[in-house]
This record gives structure tokens, C-alpha cells and sequence, in this order.
């Protein structure tokens, strides 16, 4: 089992794990939901290096990404990030994740746990005399999230830098414990979200600089679990559960996020254009709040009356409503907000009922 350089900080903040791909990480410090809280009304720190990193370099770095991935990365300038997938010539998702131009390099920061994935399906496209050359940074970099209302604030008093002016999945350069690091304004939990990437040989530096100055401010630890029903109230779908293979793009709301449809041919850019021209997506993603029910297991299945109209993806318990959510995908024709539908739990069905995202608007 891989660990963080950070497993030993958490041991002792009494971190119960959990396996995530091969990762130990921490699942809960003693009580999800009073980390949850800590991260809606303050601020809240969690180790992501479980999280699948790339470096690209070379001179055809940007050339050969744009030409493979959904996104158009050309306008981006150093200091700038944006959202792509990598998509099957079918059009289906085989990975979700962020790209940060450097200047001298790219780096790909996965949006969701799905371990060397993005790795192992890019290095496909890497052909003999192209000039670019990945490197799976996966162990060789952490990665820190720093969530809630007094997010940017912490950053700013512990490295002096204000993400709270920059634009979402941009960032800026910081020398922390002899290392240079991204400061990034990231999208997680739908409110103010920093997060710190950096060589793993200065991920304890970043970790005690930031306890040092937020234990003042009520800094807390938190894990899986809490990250899990931040992400689900702010709508936010992740590569994994919710986007993978079953997906095309535009079924997961994704226009004007993650795939272009002006760049150019890219695999599976047809079906993502055609879609687009036609109107033809046959499902698209909705929140669904249930009543008197348990959390479905991904891939339960949705029904509008005897009908079997889509499933369900992601489920928690929501701390803010104190219900069940869930996302799910069924048929367009059963999207509207305030659709009665239903699902199927242990062979009984519950009833659900569609939900505008997000299920809770950030303060």
C-alpha cells in the first residue's frame, strides 16, 4: 500500500484509512460531519497526494496534448488552467482532469481517484519521435486542499499570495521549503478551495506552515468521507464514479468546461460535435434527493414508474439537508427539476425526486 509523506501527521491526528487505489488515505479524523462543518464555516485541510499527477515537457508538449485531449489548451497562458478529458473514439470518458500550463511544461492534475489512469491512457498516444515526454509524478509530488470560507485567507498569512483575485484553476509560483510550488484556486467543495502542489520532499514544509499559522484560525483535518458530501452538495462530479466510460461529455453537463467544440479533431470529437449539432444527448446528469432511504450503491437503478429510465452514480447522506443525495443519469425526458422517480435499494424501490444542482449554493 502507497502512503503520503504525510501518513505519520495523520496517524497522530487520529486518522481512521481507507484504500483508494492502492493509496492508505485518511477516510475521517473521528466524526465526518464535524469536519464537514469545519470546512462550511471555517476552514479545513486534507492530503490529496493520492491524487494522479503528469508532467509533460518537451517541444511538442502543447502540440501533442491539444491534439489528444478534449480541451483546447492552446489559449492558455503560464499562470492558467482548465478542465479536459480523454475520451474513447466512441466519445465515452476514460479520464477527467486539470491541465496547468507552466510555461515550460504542462501539468495534469486528475480530478477524482483513479490512480495512473490518465497516465496509462495518454502514454498510448505518445508515439516514437514526437517531442514530449510524460513523467508520472503520482509518488514524486503532493498535493494539498485547503477548503472553506477563511481558505484564502490562511494562504495568504502562512506564503503571502491572494488566490481570492485570481480565476478558478489558475495559479501562481511559490519557493516553500526550498521547492517551488503551484498555488492553485481550485473547484472541490464549490466554496473557496486553495490547493498546494508541490514536490513531495516539500509536502511536510507546506503542511506544518500551514498548521502553524491555522491553528488560530480553527484549522481542521479532513478526509474521504467529508470531501465526499462537500463535492455531491456543490454538484461537482469526479472522474471515477461518476465520469468514466458509460459518459460522453455533454450527458455530464460538461459544456463549456471540459470539451471544445471549435479545436478540432480529437478522439472521439465527432461524437461529441454531433451531439452538439443534433440536440442528441439521451440522458443527462441531476441531483436526486430521496426520502426514507439508505444511500444507493453506485449503478442502482432508476425507474419512473415500471420504466427503467437511468441509474444512479454517487450517493451520500447530505449533512446541510439531512437527506440522501445522490447523482444520477436517466433518459432527457425525465430531467427536470421536481421529476418523481425512483430507485431501487436492496430490491425495494425508494422515492427519489430530481433536485436542481447545486443541491447547496456556496455562502
Amino acid at each position: 500500500m502507497k502512503h503520503s509523506r504525510l501518513y505519520d501527521d495523520h496517524v497522530k491526528r487520529g486518522a481512521a484509512f481507507m484504500e483508494q487505489n492502492g493509496w492508505d488515505v485518511p477516510a475521517h479524523y473521528g466524526h465526518a460531519e464535524a469536519e464537514h462543518a469545519a470546512v462550511r464555516r471555517g476552514v479545513g485541510i486534507m492530503d490529496l497526494s493520492q491524487r494522479g499527477k503528469i508532467r509533460v515537457t518537451g517541444d511538442d508538449r502543447v502540440k501533442w496534448l491539444q491534439s489528444i485531449i478534449s480541451n483546447d489548451i492552446l489559449p492558455l497562458a503560464t499562470g492558467q488552467g482548465i478542465c479536459s478529458s480523454a475520451l474513447t473514439h466512441k466519445g465515452r470518458m476514460l479520464s477527467y482532469f486539470r491541465v496547468y500550463q507552466l510555461g515550460e511544461s504542462l501539468m495534469l492534475e486528475d480530478a477524482g481517484e483513479i490512480g495512473d489512469t490518465t497516465f496509462s491512457v495518454l502514454r498510448k498516444f505518445l508515439l516514437y519521435g514526437t517531442k514530449a515526454k510524460m513523467e508520472n509524478c503520482a509518488e514524486s509530488w503532493g498535493l494539498l486542499l485547503v477548503s472553506g470560507p477563511r481558505a484564502f485567507d490562511l494562504v495568504k498569512n502562512v506564503f503571502g499570495k491572494d488566490l481570492a483575485a485570481l480565476q478558478p484553476l489558475s495559479f501562481v509560483t511559490q519557493e516553500i521549503g526550498g521547492h517551488n510550488a503551484l498555488l492553485i484556486r481550485s473547484e472541490e467543495t464549490g466554496g473557496h478551495d486553495a490547493e498546494i502542489l508541490i514536490p513531495a520532499d516539500g509536502l511536510k514544509a507546506a503542511w506544518d506552515s500551514l498548521w502553524a499559522a491555522g491553528a488560530a484560525m480553527g484549522l481542521a483535518p479532513f478526509g474521504a468521507h467529508a470531501l465526499e458530501t462537500l463535492r455531491m452538495e456543490a454538484g461537482i462530479p469526479k472522474a471515477g464514479p461518476d465520469l468514466n466510460e458509460n459518459i460522453v461529455p455533454p450527458e455530464a453537463n460538461l459544456e463549456g468546461k471540459a470539451f471544445s467544440l471549435t479545436k478540432g479533431c480529437y478522439p472521439g470529437q465527432e461524437v461529441v460535435a454531433r451531439m452538439d449539432t443534433y440536440g442528441s444527448v439521451r440522458r443527462r446528469m441531476v441531483g436526486l434527493v430521496l426520502e426514507n432511504a439508505v444511500a444507493p450503491p453506485p449503478g442502482a437503478k432508476l425507474f419512473s414508474g415500471e420504466r427503467e429510465v437511468g441509474w444512479i452514480s454517487s450517493a451520500v447522506r447530505s449533512p446541510a439537508l439531512g437527506k440522501v443525495i445522490a447523482f444520477g443519469f436517466p433518459l432527457r425526458d425525465f430531467t427536470p427539476p421536481g421529476t418523481a422517480l425512483s430507485v431501487e435499494i436492496n430490491g425495494e424501490r425508494k422515492a427519489a425526486t430530481v433536485h436542481a444542482l447545486p443541491f447547496v449554493k456556496s455562502s
